[in-house]
């Protein structure tokens, strides 16, 4: 009965969180005091793009596609380090938290879209109110990602923070922290470039994790469906790996 309330008092506490941290920004007159933090990281990058060759295209190599492909690797480098230190059935299980985290990450994908707040993108909305803006993509004539006509709430920084919250559930403090780096590091580009404004990800991304997380990761949802894939799919003998 403790552990149930414990666990009730943590999804309560994260959807409290989640629901005042959106709030903070959606109530607001043109979001309130989040809207002078989002301009003031905008211009504080935007200004150095100019300002900085060197910036500008590690800016710019940062917002490529392709190198999304960094991130990925990076969280499955992690997840092979605590792969690697486990037994035959601890690897099984490793294998099937990496498909209910996928699963998670789509299920928030596909809610994503539906709150759709027609945001643009910092580049996009100061070029509309004729406040000058540099865009990477016309700087250095790569075709890299610096607007969004939909850019609440950010889905890279949702993605890593979906990671984040399973590390931190499954593998301990220390993957929480490897986590949250790279969410961190991975999510500055889209900021610096203005694809994104600061508040998607610190309230978008975050809001949206803490509501949708607490109720599969502090439920027995998440466990239910590892251990539901540990018993239905066929693997292979990890004794040699």
């Amino acid at each position: 009965m403790h552990y149930v309330c414990k666990k009730l008092y943590q999804i309560i506490l994260c959807n409290s969180i989640g629901i005042a941290l959106f709030l903070s920004w959606y109530l607001p007159v043109d979001h309130g005091f989040w809207a002078s933090m989002d301009r003031a990281v905008f211009f504080y990058f935007n200004q150095h793009l100019a300002e900085s060759r060197f910036f500008l295209y590690f800016v710019a190599f940062t917002n490529f596609r392709a190198f999304d492909l960094v991130a990925g690797a990076c969280m499955l480098l992690i997840l092979l380090y605590y792969f690697f230190q486990q037994n035959s059935e601890g690897k099984r299980r490793i294998i099937c938290i990496f498909i209910a985290m996928a699963l998670s990450t789509v299920a928030v994908k596909l809610l994503d879209r539906q709150l759709d707040f027609h945001r643009l993108s910092p580049t996009l909305y100061f070029t509309n109110m004729h406040e000058p803006v540099n865009f990477v993509s016309e700087m250095t004539g790569w075709n890299v990602k610096d607007s969004s006509t939909a850019s609440f709430p950010g889905d890279h920084g949702a993605m890593l923070l979906i990671f984040t919250a399973f590390l931190a559930r499954y593998f301990g403090r220390k993957a929480c922290l490897a986590g949250m780096i790279l969410c961190i590091l991975f999510s500055l580009p889209r900021i610096m470039s203005g694809a994104h404004w600061f508040t998607d990800v610190a309230v978008g991304s975050l809001s949206l994790v803490l509501l949708s997380m607490s109720w599969v990761l502090l439920t027995p949802a998440a466990n239910t469906v590892i251990k539901w894939l540990e018993a239905k799919l066929l693997f292979p003998n990890f004794k040699n790996f």
